[in-house]
């Protein structure tokens, strides 16, 4: 199933400038070495603790991508190997990741998650927090965060036109900062169920999990 799953993400993909992360969480080590004997080479986590153990247990040539809400206080654990933070909702976080970073002697690349779905339990900015944040004297004092761009996660529903309008709203917006900002490049938006809407729309980043490894495996203990 995982082998043939991987497959048929890859051949809708072929041709589309969009990128592959595979949604890791709750995955046991086994199940992602297989993944990685695969092909498959970037990876998504939403937890850090999780993270961190399965870094030090898989090969170091994967890319390690943090897509869940990121509390300051953790941001030590990660700073040292992660390859994009998606997670990023305001200038505390902004700061710790840069003080991390410096610590490590890196350049970490983060993306604006930005709040889009109608579910209010869903974090992340306003366009005009996000476009605050983007214009502000503090930001430009971080020489070790770089944003590279912004995520959105759509609400979650049936409606397909909801999820298109949704993401095609947070594209017309990237393409806004994108003429002030050139050093924005990167939109990661689309999940298992509208990863396709999503690269309709614009995505260049897909983070997917269950249409890859199928549902979360909780009884994991390699994790």
């Amino acid at each position: 199933m995982l082998a043939n799953n991987i497959r048929e993400i890859k051949e809708y993909l072929n041709g589309k400038n969009c990128t592959l992360i595979a949604v890791t969480k709750t995955h046991s080590v086994e199940t992602l070495q297989q993944a990685y004997n695969l092909g498959l080479k970037t990876f998504g986590e939403n937890k850090v603790q999780e993270m961190v153990a399965k870094y030090e247990s898989l090969p170091k040539d994967i890319e390690w991508h943090l897509i869940g809400h990121l509390q300051s206080n953790k941001v030590k654990y990660i700073a040292p190997f992660v390859s994009l933070i998606h997670s990023v909702d305001g200038l505390s976080l902004l700061k710790e990741i840069n003080k991390q970073a410096i610590k490590n002697e890196r350049v970490i690349p983060c993306l604006l998650q930005i709040h889009i779905a109608k579910e209010e339990t869903k974090f992340g900015l306003s366009f005009e927090e996000a476009q605050e944040l983007l214009s502000s004297e503090e930001l430009k004092e971080f020489k070790n965060v770089k944003i590279v761009g912004l995520l959105g996660m759509a609400t979650n529903t049936d409606d397909i036109s909801t999820i298109r309008s949704e993401f095609r709203t947070l594209k017309t917006f990237f393409d806004q900062l994108q003429t002030q900002n050139h050093e924005l490049n990167t939109l990661s938006m689309g999940m298992s169920s509208d990863y396709k809407i999503a690269i309709e729309e614009g995505s260049t980043l897909i983070r997917v999990g269950s249409a890859i490894f199928g549902h979360r495996d909780y009884s994991s203990k390699n994790i």
